[in-house]
């Protein structure tokens, strides 16, 4: 009876002790980042050399990923890595601009153009995609084909054809994305000493000369991360093609994506190893292409002394 009072005192002790209690703190992120990270990317680098049928698996080496070079992974990645040049080239000039425009002094209604512009953020892919469905629909009285009309072209299905199809997916991405990069482009300027602006003012720098020579250069972080996320996002697109053309196949694979491939192939076919190999090789050409952007972008030197 006596050494109960003094266990009791030693776990307590030892669990308010400057040694145990740090890793007590980090216990929650250790464990939910083995449950629901490590086990499954472990699980499914196992399943990419495996046949993974209803109630059975067996191991097939690399014949998943051999069947990459005869299937549809190379229309889907084609589709994903257009989708994403656009993006880029739209994405991050045209919502830098806009900030420079709105984070100005001279601005009127500066606040209500951020709020308008920040709108399609909130607003759900799936209503986007239902939308947008609508406006380039293959009708007569779609919003598009009217507008055609006023200049005198004829109809046409906007997304039956690879061209056409790819503009509707960029149209809807600027439409619902230049309002967060706008955001984080406005939280850079503003972090930016306007002494510097003057100085170079009474130097004799123009406008122009003010964007490239500080603007630009003192923006680097954030277009760094801007661009992380939106190759991210080209890559990991899905949800917009699949409203667009109401389902998952489309016209000869116009709107086939990585992600949608997966989807195919893991889901619909009930081919979950061959779905795991489509993913992790999508995961190796991003971690592949983030890696040279940000070598590009010189974020691996070493700070000189």
């Amino acid at each position: 009876m006596k050494e109960g009072p003094k266990q009791a005192g030693a776990a307590k002790q030892l669990f308010y002790s400057q040694r145990v209690a740090p890793y007590v703190f980090v216990l929650p992120f250790i464990l939910s980042f083995l449950i629901f990270f490590a086990y499954p990317v472990v699980s499914t680098i196992l399943m990419s050399f495996q046949e993974v049928l209803p109630g059975q698996t067996r191991f097939i080496g690399f014949d998943n990923y051999e069947r990459l070079w005869n299937d549809s992974f190379f229309t889907a990645l084609k589709n994903n890595t257009r989708y994403t040049i656009w993006t880029l080239l739209i994405l991050i000039p045209l919502p830098l601009v806009l900030a420079v425009f709105l984070n100005s002094k001279a601005m009127r209604w500066s606040g209500f153009f951020r709020s308008a512009l920040f709108i399609p953020t909130l607003t759900s892919v799936v209503v986007a995609g239902t939308i947008f469905r609508l406006i380039f629909g293959q009708t007569d009285l779609a919003v598009m084909n009217m507008l055609r009309h006023a200049f005198g072209f004829e109809t046409i299905n906007w997304l039956a054809d690879s061209t056409t199809g790819m503009f509707v997916l960029v149209v809807l991405a600027t439409w619902r994305y230049a309002g967060i990069n706008l955001i984080y482009f406005l939280s850079g300027l503003q972090t930016i000493p306007q002494d510097l602006y003057e100085s170079a003012e009474i130097d004799g720098a123009n406008r122009w000369n003010r964007f490239w020579r500080i603007t630009v250069p003192l923006l680097k972080p954030v277009t760094i991360y801007v661009i992380t996320i939106s190759i991210y996002g080209g890559y990991a697109m899905f949800t917009e093609s699949y409203m667009l053309w109401s389902g998952n196949h489309s016209p000869n694979d116009i709107g086939l994506t990585m992600l949608g491939y997966i989807y195919r192939s893991g889901i619909e076919k009930n081919e979950l190893g061959f779905g795991s190999s489509i993913g992790l090789t999508l995961l190796a050409i991003m971690l592949v292409i983030n890696i040279i952007q940000l070598k590009f972008f010189g974020l691996f030197k070493k700070e000189e002394d």
